[in-house]
């Protein structure tokens, strides 16, 4: 995914969480879906015929709140002759505030895609099933791990390895018989192995055949088992021709899975697990040489080296929840910019100034991530937004404050 898909990812999602957050007193929250197929004015006529409807609601308070919704809907309808290409997914309603006070909330989005359906919902939340489904991973890769002894299947989802199943077999292990008996128990053993491998390709068919969204299957495992489950035919053929490759693996439980995606990495080079994996391990290598290297992480040394345009590429936690603040003092005048924790101003801390000690101002809020991103574009920088659900992830944002830079030059901490 390029720099600019993966900020509007990250962006969609967000806005996606900032929905989530909100709740109502009662079923008096809106969620509109309409796709680019609907004509506005089918649209309104059908929320005229809702708005008639919801004067027989019995709470004096909910029937307000939902009738106000409603007039908000039309009224936001009204700036569109058309849907958009992928259609619209509109969300308004009386919010909970605490205290028992509410305020109108409404967020219009634009999907990155298409919405297939209408719908109309009002209920105590916002209905987001439709949208969050467009941030799944569409792209996939199968996992085999197998030997004798064990199989285990998985998938690989983006960045994430889900594991589906492991089998453990009953074939039996190596004798010291002689003669007859040997070549009998050899039947048995073989007759063991093939039921074995006869229902782990049941297994593989059953979860990948149906995938419509399978790129290819990674297969791995210890000697060369691996290699005679696939020539003797024990996979669905129109699965045996996604086979990207076998690899070797010490292990075929879930610790294999990840062992067979770390060793088929190179088959897998456009994956962003695999990037962001090269990126994290190119950061590591930097700060293990003498006074960090090429490297620099949290946030006032990589803004400092990026003011510099010394960072090469900036390393982004997607996971960051963070904004840049900037207030001011209506009292000296002083200004003053403060990261903090993503939370609504009225529930964030108050800041005084350091001159006068007066109550500053809220005046601008930025996200973290939307920061970076700018400076990084004014400093010629490039920014790679790195998810939190893999393990490098993670390190990333929890041991270096989510942000981290590969420089072009040493600067001086």
């Amino acid at each position: 995914m390029d720099v600019v898909s993966a900020k509007a990812k990250y962006d969609f999602k967000r806005r996606l969480e900032d929905i989530q957050m909100n709740d109502g007193r009662a079923t008096e929250l809106i969620s509109l879906y309409i796709p680019p197929t609907r004509q506005i004015s089918d649209v309104v006529a059908y929320l005229r015929n809702e708005y008639s409807q919801s004067s027989n609601i019995k709470s004096k308070s909910t029937r307000k709140n939902v009738m106000a919704a409603i007039e908000s809907l039309m009224n936001r309808l009204k700036s569109y002759k058309k849907p958009p290409p992928n259609g619209l997914a509109m969300f308004v309603g009386h919010v909970a505030k605490g205290a028992d006070q509410t305020k109108m909330y409404q967020q219009v989005i634009e999907p990155p895609f298409k919405v297939n359906t209408f719908m109309y919902r009002c209920d105590s939340s916002f209905h987001l099933e439709p949208l969050e489904s467009m941030l799944v991973e569409e792209e996939c890769y199968g996992l085999i791990v197998i030997d004798r002894a064990e199989a285990t299947l998985g998938m690989l989802r983006g960045k994430r390895i889900e594991p589906i199943k492991n089998v453990q077999s009953r074939v039996p292990s190596k004798h010291g018989r002689g003669g007859q008996s040997q070549r009998r128990f050899e039947r048995l053993i073989e007759i063991a192995a093939h039921d074995f491998f006869k229902k782990i390709g049941d297994l593989v068919t059953e979860s990948f055949l149906d995938e419509k969204h399978l790129k290819g299957i990674l297969v791995g495992g210890p000697g060369a088992t691996k290699i005679f489950f696939i020539e003797k035919d024990y996979i669905h053929h129109e699965l045996k021709k996604k086979i990207i490759d076998t690899f070797d693996t010490g292990y075929t439980d879930e610790y294999g899975l990840k062992e067979l995606v770390e060793k088929a990495s190179s088959a897998l080079t456009k994956l962003d697990l695999m990037r962001e994996k090269r990126l994290i391990q190119r950061l590591m290598n930097e700060i293990k040489k003498d006074r960090g290297g090429l490297s620099v992480y949290g946030e006032d040394l990589v803004r400092k080296a990026m003011a510099l345009g010394a960072v090469d590429t900036v390393l982004v936690s997607e996971g960051l929840r963070m904004v840049r603040r900037t207030f001011h003092c209506p009292k000296c005048g002083e200004k003053e910019e403060k990261t903090m924790r993503s939370m609504p101003e009225s529930d964030g801390p108050e800041v005084s100034c350091l001159k006068c000690n007066a109550a500053m101002e809220l005046r601008d809020e930025k996200d973290l991530v939307d920061e970076f991103a700018e400076l990084a574009d004014e400093t010629g920088t490039k920014i790679e937004l790195i998810s939190n659900d893999s393990s490098e992830g993670e390190m990333l944002l929890k041991a270096f404050g989510g942000l981290a830079g590969l420089l072009r030059f040493k600067v001086n901490n």
